[in-house]
């Protein structure tokens, strides 16, 4: 397994694609093992595939790219200025808040900055933000649909896992809701020392709250709904994801009427896209994995942490700034499902909720999309704001520090984050 991790650093390093790079380097291993016949490349790589619960992801984010293309977006900004347009650095709160209405719609921290920098970026611009302030503002909260649910993050990791994407969701909630608190804290404090003004000059009525909230319901109902006919065994996780596509679309058509033919065409097309870059990565990485339980990776790691500490808390930031170090050079779809099978017998050999540790594991993880050095939601809002990675990097420092100290928390009290599934679920 040597020298498959050799070919995978240096593939990386060369700027291979991620999901070409665990293909290869995991096809490496039964090269040079004569005992693993050869053909079982294949046959990994088919039956990483051939799962009912994966089918949730293609229904969420078609339910996803739905809902952005109904006209949900427009009216979740109305209701986010208006709970907060009125506070210091107005428009950086309400990209907090929207982010945290998102989370339950497209599940995708990259969709959610990318269109948050295009809506809100340039008009926070014009208003005296720095370029900088404005890329760290429309792009750190997305990290709340790492959540949120329907994240697409948990829902693979309950995949991998074999952990109950439910109580995942429902897990989820608590979580979102104190990062929104923290960030929005962040804002405020940030913004008053550089002079952000509100975006309104009075708080808004709670008539107007009233209004702004029903013509958004469909939106903000959605999350609730998911996690309820889970409960209740309406549907299952996957049948969720089909329920969600079908949700959106009559919300679409019958509703807001704002889904035309050529935006159904286009979000098929999108959605596409962005199912095929994640299979393929999920696809490659089960022959990467075999070679892992083949060799005993889980078993010999377990052993060398516990030598460390068997104190839950100790392995548990132990665990956690792996995965930070981790998550700077490889994609979080790929992390979870390389390190997935690894991490989380250790963690349940020491007590640790296999459903808590998944929560901080994606917060983590999905964290790593908005640092350098291959943070692919960072590169895209610098694109689209036209920012230096440099002064995005000096202005999110408010903002990483308000996250890192919402994960200490939730670790150091898990029952913030168990709460509600178990509440739920029992």
């Amino acid at each position: 397994m040597l020298y498959v991790l050799i070919f995978f650093v240096i593939f990386l390093l060369l700027g291979m694609p991620v999901a070409f790079t665990i293909g290869i380097s995991g096809a490496i291993f039964f090269i040079q093992n004569q005992y693993v016949p050869f053909s079982i490349v294949a046959q990994k790589a088919v039956s990483a595939t051939q799962s009912f619960p994966l089918l949730a992801i293609p229904f969420f984010i078609l339910a996803g790219n739905l809902m952005n293309s109904t006209g949900i977006t427009p009216r979740l900004i109305k209701l986010a200025t208006a709970a907060t347009g009125h506070m210091s650095g107005g428009l950086a709160q309400v990209s907090v808040v929207l982010s945290s209405l998102m989370g339950g719609i497209s599940g995708s921290a990259t969709a959610d900055a990318a269109m948050e920098a295009r809506i809100l970026g340039p008009d926070m611009i014009s208003r005296g933000y720095s370029r900088g302030y404005a890329a760290a503002a429309v792009s750190l909260p997305s990290l709340i649909t790492a959540t949120i649910p329907p994240s697409m993050g948990l829902i693979i990791y309950g995949f991998v896992g074999e952990v109950s994407i439910g109580r995942l969701f429902a897990a989820g909630l608590i979580p979102g809701l104190l990062m929104m608190t923290f960030l929005m804290i962040a804002v405020s404090i940030s913004s008053k020392k550089k002079g952000y003004k509100p975006v309104r000059e009075k708080k808004a009525t709670f008539k107007e709250l009233m209004i702004a909230l029903k013509d958004s319901i469909w939106a903000v109902i959605f999350p609730l709904i998911l996690i309820i006919g889970i409960r209740f065994g309406i549907f299952t996780p996957s049948e969720a994801g089909a329920f969600a596509a079908v949700y959106a679309l009559f919300v679409g058509i019958f509703v807001y009427k704002e889904l035309t033919w050529k935006k159904f065409i286009n979000v098929l097309d999108s959605t596409v896209e962005d199912l095929g870059a994640i299979m393929l990565i999920i696809s490659f990485a089960g022959i990467f994995g075999y070679g892992i339980v083949y060799d005993r990776i889980p078993v010999v790691l377990s052993g060398f942490i516990t030598n460390i500490t068997t104190n839950p808390i100790m392995l548990l930031f132990i665990i956690l700034i792996f995965l930070a170090l981790c998550g700077m050079f490889i994609e979080t779809t790929a992390l979870v499902l390389i390190l997935t099978p690894i991490f989380l017998p250790i963690v349940q050999q020491v007590g640790i909720d296999p459903v808590h540790f998944g929560i901080l594991m994606m917060t983590i993880v999905t964290m790593e999309i908005l640092t350098p050095p291959v943070g692919v939601a960072m590169y895209t809002v610098c694109s689209i704001l036209d920012c230096p990675t440099e002064e995005y990097t000096k202005e999110s420092i408010p903002f990483f520090i308000a996250i890192i100290s919402e994960l200490i928390i939730l670790a150091l009290f898990p029952d913030l984050v168990l709460f509600l599934p178990n509440l739920i679920f029992g």
